[in-house]
């Protein structure tokens, strides 16, 4: 019975045929009907299909199965009905977004030709080079002036340091190339065509083609940790045709030009042409990523000098800044209803105080007085006592010794920290470090691990011996004696051609520091002047890389020195092997490998090494029964795999595949396409030779918070972009899955029918954890999107492999809209940023990766771990304290509209205000403001019980700190003691009417420092200093406020009694329930805090 349960009703035929046919009437006899609902393959009957547990009803195609999708029902004809029922909405609305875009339109971004040093000689004009961060302009900042001073003064001053900051970068000075020699110019006066010299550790101010630098060997390395998040340097290549001029100026005796293509989002692509005129034959040379030098990233060896081609706002770094979107958090929304519930209050009790006087005389003059007299219903004083409250809990979180380097960069949302339910995090350098350690060498026959890498250390010797004494002797070794020789012969040449071509198949460089004290001709020396270790650093924009390379080195193959044509490997006995470098494949996304073409310098043999992804490598090697099953048990244990392998080539077949590729590389139209497809030509039956296996550690402590985190009631998603192997066993050795739990590993779906039936599958399984593909999560999530967030949400745990940065942001999206449950992503690098921002709540980690998350993100921390306490501690903190002093601000203006009501009532419904001038502004400030607002240091529990019992943060997502139910009780007790204090006043009333406002004030401020130590749940020397504070402003004051209260009644002991009297009153029963309370239904927390 249970594979026939549905996961929605499935509607009778009869229902579903009559539908359908009136679905085909409707439409009538020569109508068409809308094609883009129209069957478009032969899967396309499944959008009538409701899904369902029964796998014979998906092979049967029954009409049971058949119910009309709700995209038909919509398409109806276009008649008088959808008009009125909502039709005119979507014809305003497509009038409006048609107005917004002729009056916004953008200018076509297109493809240009730049011509060397003259930039007047451009056909269209280019947007000035000049940095712009501020959010507003005059018009725009005109109406914020109706915002309350604190907020319009913050935002004010941040905007300032954004004009300040802006300023300071468009000033910097630049060496601009003419005619006439350098010029200085200013970083916004520079224009497309500029040539443009940037020095050493210098900002590159625009995005420019890279013609010429002072490196001999026409190569400089940038960062750009400012672009991508990445911290390792970056290669970049002069143009060879203005590198070889042998001097500046002669870059104006030449007449050429660069094509580039219209200026694009993606930082990692570049296509264009150089193209120098003036020779015969013209020369043409194709440019791609490697030529270009992007804005806002730092020149770190040499001075180059480029050519203007792309400038201010079209810019890659500036086009890639995308405006975040303001953060409001929940607690601010529900006291927006909260407010608004105010706000009906204060129009009906004007009205039912003007219905009452029985609509005499001008009855709406009336009208507005009481809603003026009535509008301290509405806390004015709220947002600024809140925004105040934030800025307090943002220093306390910097202040907290236990998570030093916590940087609070969003001050409005922090008690959405105290509000989570699900937690979406990176793996690679957030649960694990980024350093990469080399584990395991497997050569299919043999596996070598970290107890054996001594073993490689001989065979490397050895192999390396062998060779160098075959290459001294003239003559061919003696064969071997005996057999066994052999064999160890065998491994061992083939245990050095593995680590050779991980010596070699890479993009990492060795970087020798300059010696202190040297002099800066001693960084042009020539290399081959200082390998020594010491002073060799790698750098590559892979750690997995580096990591190979320093392994390599570890087992006596060293990389010494490597430049654009070249590398030189260093052997066990000191032997210098030499390899020139003809051609570099870097690795992408797409095709999740890298290649390298070298020619050994000593054989004249040219070699095609290649290394990658498993997925990718497994369809370019020769047949093997190994690679697979290998590859899985690496991932098992945790470990980022790599495929080596190799292809001899003769220099025909060589020669051949250069003149192809060249060409390919010069076409403007699908570039990558077509240089892929000739690449793909060497991408067959290549040689096996090994399978690399690199460790990435876990963080410190990120077993026991995870624990700490979903004992709190969080429910936690990783998100990466890794192999599904190695993020199981991520998820496993971090217990985000305890190793008890049933895992349920989504089967790779390429089809409807195929993510209908998994997806079937799937709702068998109970209290599983989910972990899934990219790939499979697309396809699941274009057909069954409801269905596949629902089943997700019910796991434990979620695990989405091989995502992209868009995937992530998408799940974060999807999470927010069906749950509507608040979400925190958590990320390390560049990748992670579109996640960070698109999250109710980004925490960002400074760490390998650089600093892009942490620079994006709300909250940036130093360790995964200082997330345990940042929303154990802090976040429940701030919720419960912001919920508690919204409320308090939200009962002192109750408390005394409710007096002026009963006041007003008694006086015939007069429309006259009870107090005045002094004493209603004092009453929200000096006399009221320092305890309520101390109300932000209040605590329920210490900080070490709450990280001792996380469950105390499971209450928080149920919000009951601040509710309709909380909201009503607080206003009874305003009722309550407005009643008490007016009525009070009046009873005890004395001959003038200026007694009772003395008395009647009194308690009323007696009554708010009162109410302020009631809701203390434990005190803080401060609010001891505010009540006193508070208390003797108020009596001072008192000698000056002759015009209010008679100074002579206010000193005797009538008036003391009859204040002290209304105060017991009005707050005495309130002390008595809360006794009550606490004794019979105590909270959560008190049962630890006592």
């Amino acid at each position: 019975m249970a594979d026939r349960i549905p996961l929605r009703p499935v509607r009778g035929a009869a229902a579903a045929d009559r539908k359908r046919a009136a679905y085909y009437r409707a439409a009538g006899p020569g109508a068409t009907r809308p094609t883009r609902y129209q069957l478009e393959d032969e899967s396309a009957h499944l959008d009538e299909m409701p899904l369902m547990m029964s796998e014979e009803g998906f092979e049967n195609d029954e009409s049971d199965y058949h119910s009309l999708p709700r995209a038909r029902i919509t398409q109806r004809t276009r008649g008088l009905e959808w008009f009125v029922c909502g039709g005119w909405k979507f014809l305003c609305t497509s009038c409006c977004d048609w107005l917004i875009n002729v009056c916004q339109r953008k200018r076509e971004l297109r493809a240009r030709t730049v011509w060397l040093g003259h930039p007047e000689k451009c056909e269209e004009k280019h947007p000035r080079n000049s940095i712009k961060n501020q959010k507003y302009n005059v018009f725009t900042f005109i109406p914020g002036g109706f915002v309350l001073a604190v907020t319009i003064t913050r935002e004010a001053v941040d905007e300032f340091r954004r004009f300040q900051r802006d300023k300071e970068v468009n000033s910097q000075l630049y060496s601009k190339l003419t005619v006439r020699g350098k010029v200085q110019v200013k970083s916004s006066d520079i224009q497309v065509g500029d040539l443009i010299i940037v020095e050493k550790n210098q900002r590159v101010p625009s995005d420019m083609v890279f013609l010429r630098t002072s490196e001999k060997a026409g190569s400089c390395f940038i960062r750009t940790d400012q672009l991508d998040g990445e911290t390792d340097w970056k290669l970049k290549v002069a143009v060879s045709c203005t590198q070889r001029l042998p001097a500046l100026g002669d870059l104006f005796s030449i007449n050429a030009y660069v094509h580039a293509q219209k200026p694009l989002l993606d930082i990692h692509s570049f296509e264009g042409t150089f193209t120098r005129e003036d020779s015969d034959p013209p020369i043409h040379e194709s440019l791609s990523i490697e030529n270009t030098l992007w804005a806002s990233t730092i020149v770190a060896s040499g001075t180059v000098i480029g050519v203007v081609i792309y400038t201010g706002k079209e810019t890659r770094s500036v086009m890639n800044t995308s405006n975040p979107q303001n953060k409001v958090g929940l607690l601010d929304l529900e006291l927006n209803q909260l407010t608004k519930a105010l706000f009906l209050a204060l129009v009906a009790l004007s009205v039912v105080m003007v219905t009452l006087q029985g609509f005499v005389g001008p009855w709406y003059r009336n009208l507005f007085r009481f809603l003026l007299l009535f509008s301290y219903i509405i806390p004015i004083s709220l947002r600024v006592n809140l925004d105040m409250g934030k800025a307090a809990y943002g220093w306390l979180i910097m202040a907290d010794g236990s998570i030093p380097g916590t940087v609070v960069r969003t001050s409005t949302i922090p008690e959405e920290l105290g509000r989570l339910v699900y937690l979406l995090t990176d793996k690679t350098g957030t649960l694990t470090q980024n350093e990469m350690v080399f584990k395991r060498l497997h050569l299919g026959t043999v596996s070598y691990g970290m107890d054996t890498m001594d073993e490689i250390q001989s065979h490397v010797r050895d192999s390396c011996s062998q060779l160098h004494y075959q290459a001294t002797t003239s003559t061919p070794p003696r064969k071997a004696q005996s057999s066994a020789p052999k064999v160890k012969k065998s491994v061992s040449s083939r245990v050095h051609e593995a680590v050779k071509a991980i010596a070699l198949c890479h993009n990492v460089t060795p970087v020798y520091e300059p010696r202190a004290g040297g002099t800066g001709e001693a960084e042009h020396a020539e290399v081959d002047q200082d390998f020594s270790d010491e002073n060799r650093t790698y750098q590559a924009a892979s750690p997995d890389e580096v990591a190979l390379v320093q392994w390599t080195e570890s087992v006596g193959l060293t990389l010494v020195n490597r430049d654009l044509t070249s590398m030189q490997l260093r052997t066990p006995s000191g032997q210098i092997l030499t390899y020139s470098v003809l051609q570099t494949f870097p690795f992408t996304s797409e095709s999740k490998r890298m290649g390298v073409i070298v020619r050994d310098e000593s054989t004249a043999e040219i070699t095609f090494y290649m290394k990658g992804a498993d997925v990718a490598m497994s369809t370019i090697v020769q047949y093997n029964d190994w690679l697979e099953e290998e590859c899985g048990n690496m991932a098992r244990e945790g470990l980022r795999t790599l495929v080596v392998a190799k292809r001899t080539l003769t220099e025909e077949q060589y020669q051949d595949f250069e003149s192809r590729h060249a060409q390919a590389r010069l076409s403007v139209h699908d570039r990558a396409l077509k240089v892929a497809a000739v690449l793909e030509s060497l991408e067959r039956d290549m040689q096996l030779l090994c399978v690399t296996g690199v460790e990435d550690r876990l963080q410190e402590h990120v077993r026991p918070t995870l624990e700490t985190l979903r004992n709190a009631g969080i429910k936690i998603w990783m998100l990466t972009g890794d192999k599904l192997e190695t993020a199981t066993c991520i998820a496993k050795s971090s217990h985000l899955v305890s190793r008890t739990q049933d895992i349920h590993v989504f089967r790779p779906v390429t089809s409807r029918g195929e993510a209908h039936l998994e997806l079937n599958a799937f709702r068998r399984k109970h209290d599983c954890a989910l972990v899934i593909s990219g790939d499979s999560l697309e396809v699941c999530l274009r057909y069954y999107e409801h269905e596949l967030v629902e089943l997700a949400c019910q796991c434990p745990a979620v695990v989405c492999c091989r995502c992209s940065p868009t995937q992530k942001a998408r799940i974060v999206k999807l999470l927010r809209q069906h749950t509507h449950r608040r979400t925190c992503a958590i990320g390390d690098g560049g990748n992670d940023v579109s996640m960070i921002q698109a999250a109710d709540c980004g925490i960002g980690i400074e760490g390998k990766e650089g600093k892009a998350a942490s620079l994006a993100a709300d909250f940036s921390i130093q360790r995964f771990e200082h997330v345990g306490r940042l929303l154990v501690v802090h976040g429940r903190s701030s919720y419960k304290r912001s919920a508690a002093l919204g409320q308090f601000v939200m009962h002192r203006g109750l408390v005394i509209s409710t007096m002026q009501a009963v006041f007003s009532s008694i006086f015939y419904f007069a429309s006259v205000p009870l107090y005045q001038g002094f004493l209603m502004v004092g009453y929200a400030t000096v006399y009221t403001m320092f305890p309520v607002f101390s109300l932000v240091l209040d605590q329920d529990v210490k900080p070490e019980m709450a990280m001792l019992y996380p469950e105390l943060y499971k209450d928080l997502t149920k919000g009951r700190s601040l509710s309709f139910k909380t909201f009503f009780i607080w206003v009874l007790i305003s009722i309550y003691q407005g009643g008490i204090l007016m009525f009070g006043a009046l009873v005890l009333f004395e001959s003038e009417f200026v007694h009772v406002v003395a008395i009647s004030f009194t308690a009323l401020v007696l009554t708010e420092l009162l109410m302020v130590a009631l809701t203390v749940r434990t005190w803080h020397w401060l609010m001891v200093v505010a009540e006193f504070l508070s208390l003797g402003c108020y009596v001072a004051s008192l000698a000056f406020l002759n015009e209010y209260f008679d100074v002579a009644f206010i000193t005797t002991v009538t008036f003391l009694w009859k204040v002290s009297a209304i105060t017991v009153v009005s707050c005495l029963p309130l002390y008595v329930l809360k006794y009550l309370k606490r004794k019979l239904s105590p909270p959560s927390y008190s049962k630890l805090t006592s």
